[in-house]
């Protein structure tokens, strides 16, 4: 899938409160998928830092497209599973985002998604189970 694809699949599956974190493809294979979140300073609560509720919805939506990259085209899914530990702040910049696919069974998909602060630092872990619903 190129990155025109990925846009157009984001455009169409996603919550419109999802769309507006405007995550952006970077690189995506049949092995895994890269996003980019563009900071802004509204994902911040009163401590300063970058919500939790919007790296699990970037986290969410990053393994939603390497599903859809190995499976070849999108297949409707439903998260059965996100676990996540917030392992350091983010108070400023883009946050990179890497999924990937661990074991695509023939009806649960597991994952693993990494955050990425500016400085390379791995703000966020994230496992997952995803159920394929066709």
């Amino acid at each position: 899938m190129d990155n025109t694809e990925i846009t157009q699949l984001l455009d169409r599956v996603l919550a419109p409160w999802v769309r507006a974190l405007t995550l952006t493809p970077i690189k995506v294979d049949e092995e895994s998928a890269t996003l980019r979140l563009p900071f802004s300073g509204e994902w911040r609560h009163s401590g300063g830092m970058i919500s939790g509720q919007v790296f699990m919805a970037a986290a969410d939506t990053a393994m939603v497209v390497a599903i859809t990259a190995a499976l070849g085209g999108f297949k409707p899914m439903s998260t059965v599973s996100l676990n996540i530990s917030f392992m350091r702040a983010v108070r400023k910049g883009d946050v990179l985002i890497k999924a990937r696919v661990l074991r695509m069974g023939r009806n649960l998909v597991f994952g693993e998604v990494e955050l990425f602060d500016e400085g390379g630092n791995m703000a966020v872990h994230a496992t997952t189970t995803y159920a394929l619903l066709e």
